[in-house]
């Protein structure tokens, strides 16, 4: 049996006139008929006849007309009497006497006198505070109380929940009780059906041979469609207070294949978890063989939880993880740790050590709000090896950091207190060589009152780096900046900025550093930086191709008297590069240790146009340099000569279909191009292609940071039949030997390939994804993965 889909909306097309009246236990209204409306707009009440021993009402005929109706509806009543006002009724249902009152609607209605039975048919409503029913026919016995309501069947309870039956029996408290060939479709999703059910007074539904699916069984067309997945149930228990369905003699149905049993089952209704096991993965790689991997879920509280898992292996040992996640009244952390006992690759020889031991990999972090001011952010990542990560497919970074952070941001003022540790996972880099940076203070202050009509910001910045295996240095600095910002009469839109900055320096063990223009002098060095810097900017708007077009010319004067730079240590400034983000920068480098100085003019402009479905953006620009001795610029940076490359990006969109974003840089002396980066996808959220190509071409050979290279990545995903999608992936390292004489590649080298087909609706998602890497890394050898996956997306099991 399947969860059937809702019947079809009949009772939507109707045109119902809601009215409430009281009455002693039942209060049934005759609504006028829709033909009748005009000559007739008048209603009554029909009440309880016991309210005195012996008393019964007249058999009356079936009412088909508005006559009829008032006719009916002129009964005296025994108790109440036709003046007497009604009682004021509460969101439940029940008024200031204690009497649930229910609010009656129908096209038609009948009463037997010997049966005592009032019966109506015809679009049929009841309704009771929050609760409702909709029926083709309903019966209401009065000696019993017992209401019957019968054909297309719906009813609502408080919770929000609707119950689907072509049969069903209720109390005269407006109680589902008895319940025949039913569906129920929970408010948080979810629907369960069965041949037979019982609704306590409680709410809690008992079902007899059902099924449950959290998935739709309709498209989104309307049409009837079956689930992609099911649990059948001898029996089927559901509590709206607890919102949890507990399943006995349960088994899981795929696409109509019993494929699982699932003993003791319990799920919750409103998406949050219970505790249970997950549906387990399936993998194939090079490295370990076959692997199983199972979860075992553990719901302390609706804060608390702890996931534990097996990861069982042909080729290798086994392996355990488990995360712990907490939710507190102050914040949030986690905790993840995997471990395992098996040989590893030796970072030095390269050659598998004959003993095994101890590995493993911890990331915790987590965030905490002390004062309404004050924060603590802080997270962990440590591996026991360089290769643990990727010969266990759980991630490809190469390098793992550590960091803690006091901070407090107020309203004109800010701090920061952190630290940062770095474990490297390159197989060819010393770990000594890797800094630690403890303590790094940062506290910026913004006076709220202007000064001289500009916003002056004031800084303080220290640094403290240290290697077992290289150089160390210490900084600390102060900074005052102000900026003027105006809009004149002509529009243009004006910064005025003036900087001074100070800076203390130490350094030690300095001929560590390979790059001798990263090292600076030993010992103490300072040294003072004034800037100041004109910006105007002025945007033209009009009407351009049936849209609107904003070009905007810039010009840029920055001045800064020489700065003993070499002689200062190079830590965070090392990787410059003259990019479209920077171009207009006060200072192109990164960081702190390097300031551009000298005096220069940079000039460009933006050009946006907007039509309807279309978005263009484009911006280009040069800048020149009023002397050419710079030596901290190397050669190939595009800023190393008075006149820098030029550099612009431009962006296409269309809808949500097509997004296109180049950049570029070319040679300001023959156009050659010096950096070339595309980024495009087109197609829907379903089928879709994505392309990136990167082409560096800077001729740059002395500096670590800055190697030329070139890549493309490539991602296509077709879907097909509704629910099933191929999809394919690539990353290639495209570099030759004359970009990078350290490489043996000839131009045309993979690293990784994907390719795979899946399953996916709105609650099932399955496939087989097949994945090469190209490259060995330690133990994490070159070769074929092979991964099946399985997700019940409103099961929990994922």
């Amino acid at each position: 049996m399947l969860p059937p889909a809702e019947p079809a909306p009949h009772f939507c097309r109707e045109a119902l006139r809601p009215v409430t009246l009281t009455a002693t236990a039942l209060v049934l209204l005759a609504a006028t008929p829709l033909a009748a409306q005009d000559a007739a707009d008048t209603v009554g009440t029909v009440v309880d006849p016991q309210g005195e021993p012996g008393t019964a009402l007249p058999a009356q005929p079936t009412v088909d007309t508005a006559e009829d109706a008032d006719a009916l509806l002129t009964v005296p009543d025994p108790n109440v009497g036709l003046d007497a006002p009604p009682a004021p009724t509460g969101d439940d249902g029940v008024n200031a006497a204690g009497n649930r009152e229910i609010a009656f609607e129908s096209d038609i209605i009948e009463y037997g006198a010997d049966s005592q039975q009032v019966t109506a048919s015809g679009n049929v409503v009841l309704r009771s505070g929050d609760r409702s029913l909709r029926a083709d026919s309903v019966t209401w016995n009065q000696q019993t109380g017992v209401i019957t309501a019968s054909g297309r069947v719906r009813f609502v309870d408080e919770n929000g929940n609707q119950l689907f039956s072509e049969r069903i029996e209720l109390t005269d408290e407006f109680e589902a009780g008895a319940m025949e060939n039913l569906l129920l479709a929970l408010r948080q999703g979810g629907r369960l059906a069965a041949n037979r059910g019982m609704r306590e007074s409680d709410g809690t539904v008992s079902l007899e041979d059902a099924a449950y699916s959290g998935c739709s069984v309709v498209t989104p067309a309307g049409c009837p469609r079956d689930p992609s997945w099911r649990i059948t149930a001898q029996r089927v228990v559901y509590n709206p207070d607890d919102r949890r369905i507990e399943f006995s003699g349960a088994f899981l149905e795929l696409f109509g294949a019993r494929i699982l049993p699932l003993p003791g089952l319990t799920i919750r209704t409103d998406g949050g978890a219970v505790s249970g096991f997950l549906v387990p993965d399936l993998r194939f790689s090079e490295s370990n063989g076959v692997e199983v991997s199972g979860s075992y879920y553990l719901r302390f509280a609706d804060n608390r939880d702890l996931t534990l898992t097996t990861h069982i292996y042909t080729d290798a040992a086994p392996m355990v993880a488990g995360q712990w996640r907490h939710l507190t009244d102050s914040g949030a952390y986690q905790i993840t740790g995997y471990a395992t006992h098996s040989q590893r690759i030796s970072t030095l020889t390269g050659v598998s050590n004959s003993a095994e031991e101890f590995r493993g990999y911890i990331f915790a972090n987590g965030k905490f709000q002390i004062a309404p001011d004050w924060s603590v952010t802080g997270s962990i990542r440590r591996t026991t090896d360089r290769t643990f990560l990727r010969r266990y497919d759980l991630s490809r970074d190469d390098r793992l950091r550590s960091t803690v952070e006091l901070e407090r941001v107020g309203k004109n003022t800010y701090f920061s207190l952190a630290g940062w540790a770095t474990q490297t996972l390159r197989l060819d880099q010393p770990q000594g060589e890797v800094p630690l940076a403890l303590p790094v203070l940062d506290a910026r202050w913004r006076p709220e009152d202007q000064i001289l009509g500009g916003q002056l910001e004031l800084q303080a910045n220290t640094l403290a780096i240290t290697r077992d295996m290289g150089q160390d240095t210490q900084r600390a600095l102060a900074r005052a900046q102000w900026d003027l910002r105006r809009v004149t009469g002509l529009g243009q839109v004006v910064t005025l900025t003036g900087m001074l900055r100070g800076d203390v320096y130490h350094s030690d063990e300095n001929y560590l550093t390979s790059t001798a223009s990263y090292r600076g002098n030993l010992g103490w060095e300072y040294r003072g930086v004034a800037l100041g810097a004109l910006d105007v900017q002025w945007p033209f708007v009009g009407e351009a191709f049936g849209g609107t077009q904003v070009f905007t010319p810039r010009v840029q004067f920055v001045a800064t008297p020489p700065i003993k730079n070499l002689a200062i240590p190079n830590e965070d400034a090392r990787a410059i590069d003259l990019e479209d983000s920077n171009l207009f920068a006060l200072n192109r480098f990164p960081g702190y240790d390097r300031v551009e100085d000298g005096a220069r003019v940079t000039y460009g402009f933006d050009w946006a146009l907007r039509i309807p479905d279309w978005e263009l953006k484009t911006n280009v620009g040069q800048s020149y340099r009023l002397d050419s001795d710079r030596d901290i610029l190397p050669v190939g940076t595009g800023l190393s000569e008075r006149f820098s490359d030029f550099v612009g990006r431009t962006e296409v969109r269309y809808k949500d279909f097509l997004k296109f974003t180049h950049r570029f840089r070319l040679d300001k002396d023959n156009l050659a191009i010096r950096r070339n980066e595309i980024d495009a996808t087109v197609g829907s959220r379903r089928t879709y292609a994505e392309i990136g190509y990167v082409r560096l071409d800077r001729d740059i050979t002395q500096v670590e940071d800055l190697q030329d290279r070139e890549e493309l990545r490539g991602a296509v995903r077709v879907a097909f039949a509704n629910y099933w999608s191929v999809f394919g992936s690539g990353v290639f390292n495209l570099t030759n030997r004359e970009e990078d004489p350290t490489l043996s590649s000839d131009g045309f080298d993979p690293i990784r390939t994907r390719l795979g087909i899946a399953y996916q609706d709105d609650c099932l998602e399955l496939g087989v994804t097949w994945r090469r890497d190209y490259i060995t890394s330690g133990d994490a050898e070159r070769g074929d993965t092979f991964q099946f996956y399985f997700s019940l997306r409103n099961l929990g099991f994922r």
